[in-house]
């Protein structure tokens, strides 16, 4: 059965180009598999009801889907944290559903990237449970960073690390049933132990993880952490104060934690198994750097590709807006890679929210208030929200969207605090609402049983208002955010020329007009009263022209 689905997979990704430069100006659709859709009523999407939306996701015209975990996983950290990298969670479907998925997908000639979590495994993870039961020393704990405490007894922590998810980065082993009084070392979540990369055992054994999925048809990676890899552990460990734990980070290479030079062997060792197939396999970095470090993420040796976060945070504004453009298309000539944009991932409060909220607004304190402490422009963020997607969708390069962009989809604020799943939230002592709110599940129905998310009760709440944002809703009217997205990434399609862009004199500084090399122009009226419109044909406006001008937080294309 697994065999003949591989074979499926392999057919139908025949009809898939072979250009290998086919992911420089990508449309890339991110899933978050558990929010998508759920066909088993257990109240968690799943890979078949991935299956069974791609009817939905060739409507959008897009290019490829990366798809976060989907591994077996007791969800400490929403399945970042991996028992097995080879495996399908029994809860979202098997291995012969993914291979069902993946020639249903290829099928519609949308191409995958599966989510490689490369840092850290999860406690359960038979190498972890064998480095616990095994002796200090031993090759099976090598595999981990596990050192022995400080204090007379060693009852102190190897250093004063912090986590991103609790106070400390090192936890005894006795927590988890060891019996030899040493700590290991977890960036992220107790649940989370950091692997050991000088070990080579660790970095063979990645190796054949790639190899696994990429033989069974996946066409590219995203790789979640990637500048954390490598540490310098040398003894004697240092202590917060005398290492560049905070930023700045340093630039030459030689951080302690992050970002080493040695981390370049790992990827380029990684890239010639990617070009052995063809099309070569494509690899995009997720690596928390300063821009100037990007380049050898994204080079040709290494990843290819690293995402530009610089506008996550962006304020809807004209001249950060051009600033973030500029020095992203400059960095990418470094690397002769692609630059990439990205509104928002699983990580991040939605995009709409946002700019519905004053910008003086501290996001964390209005989600601890669960959305109570200052009022929220719904309509004003999903305008900003679908005119800024238009902008960076008309730029030369990849952009990766996140599952509910094209829905004009909001932050869910008031999660129960029973209901929350985000470690960051118990781990940091309640100081962050966490993540949870961006990754509630899709409503795609305007009404009925959870907005057509699955019979069973979703494993987080949505709210009342979700229906009027779903698919249904919004399927078949002109000016909703959702036909705006289908029209755009369809003519994106038809238009996508050479990585160019000219920037155009206009009479306001709130104003930002751009065109590519084939006459496509894009225009951006950020928050100022209406713009008169240049001459041209309109192709798509995420407003409707007001007496042939553009109203505020508006983005029209046209050709010149």
């Amino acid at each position: 059965m697994v065999a003949a689905a591989i074979a499926c997979s392999k057919i139908h990704a025949m009809s898939l180009s072979k250009d290998k430069n086919w992911w420089r100006q990508a449309a890339i659709y991110q899933i978050y598999p558990r929010s998508f859709a759920d066909t088993d009523g257990n109240g968690i999407g799943d890979l078949k009801g991935v299956t069974a939306r791609v009817p939905y996701l060739k409507s959008l015209s897009l290019d490829a889907v990366w798809l976060s975990p989907f591994y077996p996983s007791a969800l400490a950290d929403g399945g970042y944290d991996v028992d097995d990298y080879r495996n399908v969670d029994p809860k979202l479907g098997t291995l012969e559903d993914f291979d069902e998925m993946l020639a249903a997908l290829h099928e519609a000639g949308i191409r995958v990237f599966v989510d490689i979590v490369p840092n850290h495994s999860s406690n359960l993870h038979q190498w972890f449970k064998d480095a616990i039961a095994s002796e200090p020393g031993s090759p099976e704990r090598d595999r981990y960073i596990f050192r022995d405490g400080r204090g007379t007894n060693g009852e102190l922590p190897p250093t004063d690390w912090p986590s991103h998810f609790a106070p400390s980065a090192w936890t005894h082993e006795s927590v988890f049933g060891g019996k030899h009084n040493q700590w290991y070392m977890h960036w992220f979540a107790p649940e989370q132990p950091d692997w050991n990369w000088d070990n080579p055992e660790v970095e063979a054994d990645f190796l054949e993880t790639l190899k696994f999925w990429a033989d069974r048809g996946v066409d590219g990676f995203r790789i979640d952490v990637a500048h954390a890899l490598k540490k310098d552990l040398s003894e004697p460990l240092r202590m917060r104060d005398t290492m560049e734990y905070d930023d700045p980070q340093p630039l030459d290479g030689n951080g302690i934690l992050m970002d080493r030079t040695e981390l370049f062997e790992v990827y380029k060792t990684w890239r010639k198994l990617f070009n052995s197939y063809d099309p070569p396999r494509v690899a995009v970095a997720e690596a928390n750097v300063h821009p100037s470090r990007m380049p050898l993420y994204a080079s040709e040796e290494t990843l290819g590709q690293a995402f530009d976060f610089r506008f996550i945070d962006a304020h809807f504004d004209a001249a950060i807006f051009k600033h973030c453009v500029t020095d992203s298309l400059e960095l990418a000539k470094k690397n002769k890679s692609s630059s990439t944009w990205t509104l928002g991932n699983h990580d991040q409060m939605r995009y709409a929210t946002k700019q519905g909220l004053h910008p003086v607004v501290d996001r964390q304190e209005w989600l601890l208030s669960n959305g109570t402490s200052h009022p929220v422009d719904f309509e004003i963020g999903t305008q900003c929200s679908v005119a800024a997607n238009a902008f960076i969708l008309a730029l030369p390069g990849c952009t990766y969207l996140y599952q509910g962009d094209e829905l004009g989809l909001h932050e869910v604020a008031d999660i129960p605090e029973d209901q929350i799943q985000d470690p960051q939230y118990l781990r940091n002592h309640k100081k962050m609402k966490g993540r949870d709110g961006c990754r509630v599940p899709l409503p795609w129905t305007r009404e009925g049983k959870n907005f057509g998310f699955g019979e069973g009760a979703p494993h987080l709440p949505q709210p009342e208002w979700f229906g009027s944002y779903s698919v249904e809703a919004q399927s078949g009217h002109e000016q909703t955010p959702l036909e705006i997205f289908r029209k755009a990434l369809k003519l994106r399609r038809e238009l996508q020329c050479e990585e160019e862009i000219t920037w155009h004199k206009t009479t306001r500084d709130d104003v930002l007009h751009f065109s590519r090399p084939n006459g496509w122009n894009c225009i951006t009226n950020f928050k100022g009263g209406k713009y008169p419109m240049p001459e041209g044909q309109v192709l798509l406006s995420t407003q409707p022209l007001v007496d042939g001008k553009i109203p505020s937080g508006t983005t029209v294309w046209f050709k010149a």
